[in-house]
């Protein structure tokens, strides 16, 4: 098991930055994928980034491409989401999750499915504000 903490989220102007971080318990934290996740008032929750056990790989969800990066420092047990350029549309409730899958045909991969994590924090609220 693994209990994910997620901070950084808060209230920032159209075209502004944030990061958010999410640390993880326990030892074997290079042992899963990890994904961000985000729910916009009343939406779904969406996929945002995803990050192989290795960091070697990463995906991103067609909105956030080129101004989001997703990271992971294995041996602080944290990932990371920085994102850059925020408009209103990305405000939303950002939530970080973790599986032991994402290893397939002797390597690595990202998911993009909710339905693949199994582990998730209680969330971070991130606003912008125009």
């Amino acid at each position: 098991q693994v209990q994910l903490v997620e901070s950084g989220g808060g209230l920032v102007q159209v075209g502004g930055s944030l990061r958010l971080s999410c640390a993880a318990s326990g030892r074997t934290f290079s042992t899963y994928t990890m994904g961000w996740f985000r729910q916009a008032p009343g939406k779904e929750r969406d996929f945002v980034a995803a990050i192989t056990r290795n960091g070697y790989s990463t995906s991103y969800a067609d909105s956030v491409k080129g101004r989001f990066t997703i990271s992971r420092d294995n041996a602080k047990n944290t990932v990371y989401l920085q994102m850059n350029s925020l408009t209103p549309e990305d405000t939303a409730i950002y939530y970080c999750a973790a599986t032991r899958g994402g290893y397939y045909n002797s390597s690595y991969i990202t998911l993009r499915s909710q339905r693949e994590y199994h582990f998730w924090g209680q969330g971070t609220q991130v606003t912008i504000s125009s």
